[in-house]
């Protein structure tokens, strides 16, 4: 795939947070260092955890131009992530709203350098290279920008998982811990104080180990590769794309810790070495 491709992910959950106290509040929330969106620039992912350092939610985090603070997840669980996140407003200077529905989000598979009046446009890797995001009120007509086409189906699945990019409800459970998934390497902030989740988080990268970890894999394009576990038990394939692309496909999953030597048994019996990408 070369060029700009747009995607369309539709209208996710959408929470807004104004006032005096909000990035101080949603810095109590968050795995990730709210401060790091001020100016409106650029868009990062963060997690939601629960004081056990295991994840909620899977969100990311906007500033648009008046200051305030957008928290965007899945389409659907809007009531769920309110009440998550609005369980601890208590004494602060915060107001918030839903705004679920009222936004469609496009990403671009690149830096657009305009956006249309009324679009909120913001620099976001959200599928492992640099891009941008386009947050489009429902109801308004935009011209999208010639020569840049809709990524979709098989396509946008390779995409997803040639670049180690994670689906909820696949690679990302509710109940994992965040360090499982690599997430400390883009939603996760060590240095901005405290938040709910935060000792356990800590005391992971401390101890430098979890029981598993996410793991990229490639196969040869004619190897009958599915999702389901690893011989021996050693882990599990999660995602394969579905398309072949010179000579290899790729593929996401988990190993487990201590695990060496990798096999996947196909449905025909035939055992495979399993390489890391």
């Amino acid at each position: 795939m070369s060029g700009i491709h747009r995607i369309d992910l539709g209208t996710p959950t959408l929470l807004e947070f104004r006032g005096p106290d909000a990035v101080r509040f949603l810095n109590g929330q968050l795995t990730q260092d709210v401060r790091r969106v001020a100016g409106g620039k650029i868009s990062l992912p963060s997690c939601v955890t629960d004081a056990k350092g295991r994840l909620q939610f899977r969100v990311t985090v906007t500033e648009t131009g008046d200051g305030t603070l957008w928290i965007a997840g899945l389409a659907g669980r809007a009531e769920d992530l309110e009440a998550r996140l609005t369980r601890y407003l208590i004494a602060d200077d915060v107001e918030f709203g839903d705004l679920s529905g009222k936004y469609e989000l496009h990403h671009f598979t690149g830096l657009m350098q305009e956006s249309p009046s009324g679009v909120v446009a913001r620099e976001s890797d959200r599928f492992g290279l640099a891009g941008t995001d386009w947050w489009i009120p429902v109801g308004q007509t935009v011209e999208f920008p010639a020569g840049v086409e809709l990524l979709e189906g098989d396509a946008l699945e390779a995409l997803r998982i040639s670049n180690g990019v994670l689906a909820w409800g696949i690679e990302l459970l509710e109940g994992m811990l965040p360090p499982e998934a690599l997430l400390e390497e883009t939603d996760i902030s060590y240095h901005k104080g405290c938040y709910i989740g935060q000792e356990v988080i800590s005391r992971i990268k401390s101890a430098g180990k979890v029981n598993r970890r996410l793991t990229r894999f490639v196969f040869d394009a004619d190897v009958p590769v599915v999702p389901g576990p690893l011989e021996n038990a050693a882990g599990e394939v999660t995602s394969v794309s579905p398309l072949a692309a010179d000579g290899v496909r790729h593929a996401l999953g988990y190993v487990k810790r201590g695990a060496e030597d990798l096999f996947f048994k196909a449905a025909d019996g035939a055992i495979y070495p399993v390489a890391k990408a």
